[in-house]
């Protein structure tokens, strides 16, 4: 079959034992059981994978790579690259920069997650369930276990023992992994909010020394992947309706936690299907161009 994208119409294909013959590079974006299958064998047939399910992430042997915070882990692959978590990535970005000044002691967040993060049908169906609560309705859920529209909940994937879901474990062990420390306390709650695209998170950070506003903002304001929106007169901080569509992470309202004197308050927004997901996969394929593990002349994705 084909599926027209940009003007064009693409050949899309069943994969098959004989689809990595001669390819270079996979991005993978089918889900953990389509990568469990298919990874290994898209190696074996000498191509570099590059994974956005969770399939590979907590795997020792397996890179879990942000460009913009551990790039050379990248070139320690043995076939596979995975990308992190949306949220992950999008918190990620915003930290480094702090961390590498000062390192974290602990760190607190919650997230607002959009209904794009359970799909396009999860789109779809906020919008019907707004059209039928403004009707008068009782609005039908089938991707979400209960209604999002003018409603939010904890993210509805499995809880563990101690009562933290499988999304807020990701958050914990791999911001360990990319960082490259089990030093820091993570805890995290996630939620999902009745926005269309783009995630937001409320971070609190502590540090082992005081870390200044003015100090955290200068160096925010030049980190890559980051842009700093602040207008304290106006109350104009990160939201998701702006986030949507840009590449960079939105980080903002950046104050001092008067809980703790060596504490920091920040709030981001990113669009999760990018940052969040596919830009944080084809800047990894970038980086092995550029560190030349993937001679891009002869290239074939």
């Amino acid at each position: 079959s084909t599926l027209k994208f940009k003007g064009q119409n693409l050949q899309v294909e069943a994969v098959t034992d004989d689809s990595f013959k001669d390819v270079d590079l996979v991005l993978a974006s089918a889900g953990a059981s389509t990568s469990k299958e298919w990874a290994k064998k898209a190696v074996e047939a000498g191509a570099i994978v590059i994974d956005n399910s969770s399939a590979f992430r907590m795997d020792p042997k397996v890179p879990l790579v942000v460009p913009e915070v551990n790039p050379k882990a990248a070139a320690l692959h043995q076939g596979i690259i995975a990308n992190p978590n949306c949220t992950t990535i999008l918190m990620c970005v915003a930290i480094w920069p702090l961390h590498q000044v000062q390192q974290i002691k602990r760190l607190v967040v919650a997230t607002y997650q959009s209904a794009s993060g359970a799909g396009a049908r999860a789109m779809e169906e906020m919008k019907t369930q707004t059209k039928e609560i403004l009707e008068g309705k009782t609005p039908g859920t089938e991707i979400f276990p209960y209604p999002l529209a003018f409603n939010l909940f904890p993210h509805n994937s499995p809880l563990n023992e101690q009562g933290y879901c499988q999304e807020e474990i990701k958050m914990v062990n791999e911001t360990r992994k990319i960082l490259g420390t089990n030093d820091i306390g993570i805890t995290a709650t996630c939620i999902r909010v009745p926005v269309l695209r783009a995630h937001s998170e409320a971070i609190n950070l502590e540090f082992a020394q005081t870390f200044s506003v003015d100090k955290a903002r200068e160096i925010l304001s030049q980190a890559p992947g980051v842009t700093l929106v602040e207008n304290w007169q106006k109350n104009y901080f990160p939201m998701p309706i702006e986030a949507s569509g840009k590449d960079d992470v939105l980080v903002g309202r950046i104050r001092q936690d008067i809980s703790h004197p060596c504490g920091l308050e920040l709030w981001l927004s990113g669009d999760q299907i990018r940052k969040g997901a596919a830009l944080n996969a084809v800047q990894i394929a970038e980086l092995l161009v550029e560190k030349y593990c993937l001679r891009v002349e002869a290239a074939t994705v």
